[in-house]
Order: structure tokens, then C-alpha cells, then sequence
């Protein structure tokens, strides 16, 4: 799952240049704590973007979750407004927004975290895609986020997930009417019968153990469109780009 959710230039009711935000729909509750690398990100304590822990101090999220206000996240959460759940609040010391980020193109970035983050069986970090092969179509992942549960709905206090399937690079491509703005080297699809909505931008497309992508936009009018399927940065595409930024 404030997620946000790009529109085809090229489509009536679509346009690349502005974000729509994204939540799981049709998913269920997450078991508490299941996902410990799931962070929300937080602007006045209020939820706006989903990240993940990579490290025990960076989290990866969107890079059009790059907001010019301070930026709180909290990892070790489940139930948002459960001050008794014992989440932490952590500051972010510094932002790695793709160089080369234009709207929705390279739409990944690093949170270099105030402290690093003490490891439990609430609070972990997920391994990343270690290779730069495309994940077969048909294979099953899943999504998580604390966005809304429909486009006009309230968000989610707990969080969600949802499985979800990879559909073909290609036949993505040419859902999204085959517009130069989706890129076959450094985005994917997934859908399901739940999915992402608004709220759970840069919140992670796991498969298997490994996060494979970062949910970056979708159907701006419908949640989890099946005729617009959600987006998602290929982290396989940026590997030495991430392993630059956290060796410094």
C-alpha cells in the first residue's frame, strides 16, 4: 500500500505524469508480524507509503514516495494504531532517489534509517532478487500494504496482503497499450484476485523469500485492475545500483 498510481499518457482516462495513490483490496489480515520487513512510512503519523527493510538500516521504497516534509518510519508494526504492539518510530537520516527518476520511470529508492534497526522476531529485513533473470509469468507472489481497500475507501489500520501472479513482461506491455512509458528491462506486472491500491506504493511484490519488486502504479479508477494490471520496479535491474548505495 499514500501509494501512487500512474495513469498512460496515451489512454483517455490515463496519464504518466501524475501518481494516483495505492491499498490491498479483496486481501486478507496479515498473521501480526508475519512480514517483519514491512514498514510503514509516516508524515505527521499519518500512513502515506508502504517500504521494507533490506538491511538493519536501509528500507526500500518508491521514489515517488519522496515527500518534502520529514519522513518518520515505522518498523515492528502491524495494528497502526496499537501504541502497545511495541513498533518503532526511526527518523530517516538521508534519501537515495534513483539519479535518473522521472515520474514513473526508475521509480525505486533507498531510506538510510537515523540508527539501525534492532532485529527480533518482529523486525527483520527480506533478502533481494539476487539475480537479473525476469521471474517466469504464472509464478506465485504476494503483495502487503496499510492502503485502501477500494479506490473512494478508507485505508487499513492493520496490515493486509494479498497473492498475486506474475503475468508475462510483453503481454503487460501490451495491456498498457504497448506505451514506450512501460519499460520491459525495469518493470513487471502481477495481479490477483486481490491486489495493491492506494496507499501501499513502494511496499514490495515478494515471491518466494526474496522481494522481486516494488509496487510502483496502476489504473488510476479501479484498484487491481485486471485491464491495467499494477506495476512494479524490477529490483533485478538495479542490483549494483543498490549495493553502491549501501556499501557507503
Amino acid at each position: 500500500m499514500i501509494s501512487l498510481l500512474l495513469l498512460a499518457s496515451m489512454l483517455p482516462h490515463l496519464t504518466f505524469t501524475a501518481h494516483v495513490d495505492v491499498s490491498i483490496v479483496n486481501g486478507k489480515e496479515a498473521k501480526p508480524h508475519s512480514r517483519p520487513y514491512m514498514v510503514s512510512l509516516q508524515i505527521n503519523g499519518c500512513h502515506y507509503c508502504c517500504g521494507f527493510l533490506i538491511s538493519d538500516e536501509f528500507v526500500m521504497t518508491a521514489a515517488h514516495c519522496k515527500k518534502n516534509e520529514k519522513v518518520t518510519a515505522v518498523v515492528g508494526a502491524h495494528d497502526l494504531k496499537n501504541s502497545n504492539e511495541g513498533s518503532v518510530r526511526i527518523k530517516v537520516k538521508s534519501y537515495h532517489k534513483h539519479p535518473d527518476y522521472n515520474s514513473h520511470i526508475n521509480d525505486i529508492m533507498l531510506l538510510r534509517l537515523e540508527k539501525k534497526v534492532k532485529l527480533s522476531n518482529k523486525v527483520n529485513f527480506i533478502s533481494l532478487i539476487k539475480n537479473e533473470n525476469d521471474i517466469k509469468s504464472g509464478t506465485a507472489c504476494s503483495v502487503a500494504g496499510w492502503g485502501k481497500q477500494q479506490i473512494k475507501g478508507s485505508a487499513s489500520d492493520r496490515l493486509m496482503e494479498a497473492d498475486v501472479k506474475i503475468i508475462k513482461n510483453q503481454q503487460c506491455k501490451e495491456k498498457w497499450n504497448g506505451s514506450e512509458k512501460y519499460s520491459l528491462s525495469t518493470m513487471m506486472c502481477a495481479h490477483g484476485y486481490g491486489g495493491s491500491c492506494k496507499g501501499d506504493s513502494g511496499g514490495p511484490l515478494v515471491c518466494g523469500n526474496s522481494a522481486v519488486g516494488v509496487m510502483s502504479f496502476g489504473d488510476s479508477e479501479h484498484c487491481n485492475s485486471p485491464k491495467y494490471p499494477n506495476v512494479y520496479t524490477k529490483i533485478s535491474a538495479y542490483l549494483p545500483w543498490i549495493r553502491n548505495i549501501i556499501k557507503c
